[in-house]
């Protein structure tokens, strides 16, 4: 007996299931995006403080305000300005090492500095 792909009622649902989570996990990863290049906009332009209040608040509680900026004083003044960055992948993850489970987007970037 010959079925079609959709004559089997669950195989249909299956497939919008997932077809609705991978909808989901790219609206996602675009979310994250945008959101990264906004805090990375912000710690270009050398607002380390504010940069340092847009972090997730289990970041906030690992890493004072005061010592994230003189980290990243310190790591970007010699680098100087960023020329470039483009955005090499996006994955999306529920668990990550040393984070609670969650809903996370993993992003990586390509950065060019001036001096580096």
């Amino acid at each position: 007996m010959k079925y079609g792909i959709c004559d089997k009622g669950i195989l249909c649902l299956l497939l919008a299931l997932l077809a609705l989570t991978v909808q989901a996990s790219e609206e996602k990863k675009i979310s994250a995006q945008q959101a990264a290049t906004a805090w990375l906009k912000l710690v270009d332009e050398r607002q380390y403080r504010e940069s340092w209040e847009e972090t997730a608040i289990l970041f906030r509680a690992q890493v004072n305000a005061s010592t994230w900026v003189q980290q990243m004083t310190a790591l970007r003044q010699p680098m100087g300005d960023a020329s470039s960055r483009i955005l090499l992948g996006a994955t999306y993850a529920t668990s990550l090492p040393g984070a609670p489970d969650g809903e996370y987007v993993v992003l990586q970037f390509k950065t060019v500095f001036e001096h580096k």
